[in-house]
């Protein structure tokens, strides 16, 4: 029987892992305190010898360190597929997986609502100053610093969204509902996107972010793109516009971001996602008009649970049919 390693921790799927690989598969979990440890027992003859694919969760970062290049190259030759936990999988080297031949899938979708929802939150909260009065409520103060002029409806407001995916469409049902206004920027008209969600191309960028009350990021972390938000972009928003993110926090420019809310360009900030996690620029904890949470994006047990059977079953798909259905999209190019 072939075997199949558990690298992080299962919380929810017990039940659903067993029946997945009954009879198929051998699941050997992953219980190495280290990467000097990881890396011995996958010599031939070591506890992960043979394994021929692997989930993986970024929990098992603490202790064996992300998916880089040395990583994977240690990887024995029987391993074919990693099935990462999780939309984002900027912590597994896909360039070096795909030179070995070795196929990387993720979990979109699974995401949607429960990331959709964090960026709603924020987006509200920055608006309305929602985090700003509770923590005045907490410290006895009642509305002694509230400025009535400082915060916004949502209705008839725009969001822009940069990066109409899966949790992005999902943000842009939610906030039509209010309704907002929404205009997003892909790279190119998205199939399934709604008529009332308005498509600028990279030519009308600049009209786009001009226009926008709200500028939510939904981005995947690349080379490419790093530091995508920048300070031109920040300043083309408007006077008082707001960004939300809950891609990754290396997509927005920190520095810039932090200039612009010093100065007054922006009006706020939701932020669930920061450059150095789990370290927060101390900075940011300043500003009164920053809604800010620890990566709480897919933080629940309906989504995790659902995060994880996916995942698995990406696994199971690659021993029954040779491949998951959700490669990441390194591997279609």
């Amino acid at each position: 029987m072939v075997r199949v390693l558990i690298c992080g921790d299962l919380v929810w799927a017990h039940q659903e892992c067993a029946e997945l690989f009954k009879d198929l598969a051998e699941v050997v979990p992953m219980d190495s305190p280290t990467r000097a440890d990881f890396l011995a027992n996958l010599q031939p003859g070591g506890k992960y010898d043979g394994i021929v694919g692997i989930y993986r969760h970024n929990v098992s970062t603490d202790r064996i360190g992300i998916f880089d290049a040395p990583l994977i190259a240690a990887l024995p030759a029987s391993v074919k597929w990693i099935a990462h936990n999780g939309a984002g999988y900027d912590q597994i080297d896909v360039a070096a997986a795909k030179a070995r031949g070795l196929s990387v899938s993720n979990t979109p979708g699974a995401v949607d609502d429960a990331t959709a929802t964090t960026a709603l939150y924020l987006l509200i909260s920055a608006l309305r100053l929602f985090a700003h009065a509770e923590r005045d409520l907490r410290a006895g103060k009642w509305k002694a610093s509230h400025v009535p002029g400082a915060a916004h409806d949502l209705t008839g407001r725009t969001l822009a969204i940069l990066g109409l995916g899966g949790i992005g469409l999902r943000l842009a049902e939610l906030a039509h509902a209010f309704p907002m206004r929404v205009v997003y920027h892909n790279r190119r008209k998205a199939a399934n996107a709604p008529d009332w969600c308005e498509y600028y191309p990279a030519e009308r960028l600049d009209e786009m972010l001009a226009g926008a009350d709200v500028l939510s990021v939904h981005v995947p972390l690349k080379k490419e793109t790093e530091g995508l938000v920048d300070e031109t972009m920040i300043r083309r928003l408007k006077k008082g516009a707001v960004i939300v993110n809950t891609a990754r926090g290396k997509v927005i420019d920190e520095a810039a971001l932090i200039r612009a809310l010093e100065d007054g360009h922006l009006g706020g900030v939701g932020l669930d996602v920061y450059p150095d996690e789990p370290q927060v620029n101390p900075r940011l904890l300043e500003f009164s008009n920053a809604t800010l949470l620890p990566h709480m994006g897919t933080e629940t047990c309906d989504s995790q649970k659902k995060m994880e059977i996916r995942a698995l079953t990406n696994l199971r798909d690659f021993l029954t049919k040779g491949k998951g259905e959700d490669l990441v999209p390194e591997h279609l190019q």
